[in-house]
């Protein structure tokens, strides 16, 4: 153990706790995504994971609490859109219990770290932090997913940080198409990374990708409004399987969006927005919406491949370890790493552009690939403590989504990381962009 590792746990606590402190406390049991656990339930689920991975799972020290190391272990994976029975909840226990437990585990946890050096040497988990990285980054990554659930409460319930940047809305460049050459990319981390890999990352291997053009930029709440003027939430031939879908659950427009009095407003964490402030943002909707929409336009979404060959190649055939080369993501201007809070206009920061001239690839949101979550070829689970992180959503209906989003904690850029959620998970923050094969 380094103090490297403790300060990485700290840095992803600090965070936790900042999310944790917009929620009154009579939230708590909450749950406005009905697909998922109440916001108490993720209170517990952090320190219960760190917990379960690092003190149960690699030094073996058995329980520190034996129900809630067991009552807050595993959270939900939202399957379609059906409502989860709130009726099979558990009695939750009260916020002081948890939060007493939160502590004990991070004390604990501040204690133990320094075992990790003696199991280096027989423990590939224990070895260079791994185990701690487990533990830091579904920490971050749940920082976004809490976002989610907290944009969904009502305007002000959540409390309003004094220091909240102004919302951006000017700045948006044209779009366009841009022509990729056909060529290769590499996917996937070094076989033997020195800084941390999911299983769903290795192995490195080379594929060559076809030409292809691609939109400059992703897809904007005003390009969308054309799609629903268009009437295209209404017809069946564009949206394929998903349609049996789209009219149980009445979806007219994207999560974000509401109608009020004629007008569209645009949701923002803390507040409601006209469509005229946000129409140069990206548009965050589902895999099944930007499917639709692909068919509508007669394009297709990228493969995986495609898009990170407009990402990290280059006309000359080098790579780059980000879009815009290789500074760090912490030198960079970006919308990640909760900057603004919100997303920015389409192309408003050309310094990120990859050496194709494509915009945005890292930040503002997420974007949808039509690539089916699954192992690259010579997949095997490497986390023997979390043998099903990746392998449990190889099922078909999970798709990859490549960049970041605002919301985004800065230590998860990188380039072969990789989110997936179901088609028709409506709530996560990603925008898409088309692409069409050959030139242009």
């Amino acid at each position: 153990m380094t103090s490297t590792d403790l300060d990485r746990l700290l840095a992803a606590w600090r965070g936790s706790d900042d999310l944790f402190a917009l929620l009154p406390e009579d939230v708590m049991l909450e749950r406005p995504i009905a697909l998922r656990h109440p916001f108490l339930f993720y209170l517990g689920h952090l320190p219960a994971f760190a917990w379960n991975q690092i003190g149960r799972g690699v030094l073996g020290l058995g329980d520190l609490d034996p129900e809630l190391d067991v009552l807050f272990e595993r959270g939900i994976d939202p399957v379609g859109m059906d409502r989860v029975d709130a009726s099979c909840d558990p009695a939750w226990p009260s916020l002081p219990r948890v939060c007493a437990y939160r502590e004990r585990v991070r004390e604990a946890l501040r204690t133990i770290l320094p075992d990790l050096a003696g199991r280096a040497a027989d423990d590939s988990l224990a070895r260079d932090g791994r185990i701690v990285s487990v533990a830091v980054e579904h920490e971050l990554m749940h920082h976004e997913t809490l976002v989610y659930m907290m944009q969904r409460l009502p305007v002000g319930t959540l409390l309003r940080p004094p220091d909240l940047p102004a919302y951006r809305s000017d700045g948006a460049r044209a779009g366009g198409v841009v022509r990729i050459d056909t060529g290769p990319v590499w996917l996937g981390a070094e076989p033997d990374p020195p800084s941390f890999a999911w299983d769903n990352e290795l192995p490195r291997h080379r594929v060559d990708v076809p030409s292809f053009t691609i939109d400059r930029t992703p897809l904007t709440n005003g390009e969308w409004l054309e799609f629903v003027a268009a009437g295209g939430y209404r017809r069946p031939e564009l949206w394929g399987d998903d349609w049996t879908w789209r009219q149980r659950t009445r979806l007219e427009q994207p999560a974000t969006w509401r109608s009020c009095d004629g007008e569209w407003l645009i949701r923002t964490l803390f507040d409601e927005l006209p469509l005229a402030r946000a129409e140069g943002w990206p548009v965050l909707v589902s895999h099944a919406e930007a499917s639709a929409y692909c068919r509508w336009r007669r394009r297709r979404l990228p493969s995986e491949p495609e898009l990170e060959r407009a990402a990290f190649t280059t006309p000359d055939g080098s790579e780059r370890p980000f879009p815009w080369g290789a500074s760090p993501p912490e030198d960079v201007s970006g919308t990640w790493g909760f900057r603004h809070w919100a997303p920015t206009p389409v192309g408003s920061e050309p310094e990120t552009d990859s050496a194709w001239g494509v915009a945005d690839l890292f930040g503002s949101a997420w974007e949808w690939t039509s690539t089916p979550f699954a192992g690259y070829p010579g997949f095997r689970p490497t986390i023997r403590t979390y043998p099903g992180y990746s392998a449990d959503f190889f099922d078909g209906e999970h798709f990859v989504m490549r960049g970041a989003s605002w919301a985004t904690p800065t230590p998860l850029l990188r380039r072969s990381f990789r989110n997936w959620f179901q088609g028709r998970y409506p709530y996560v923050f990603a925008t898409f962009r088309t692409v069409q094969p050959g030139a242009s």
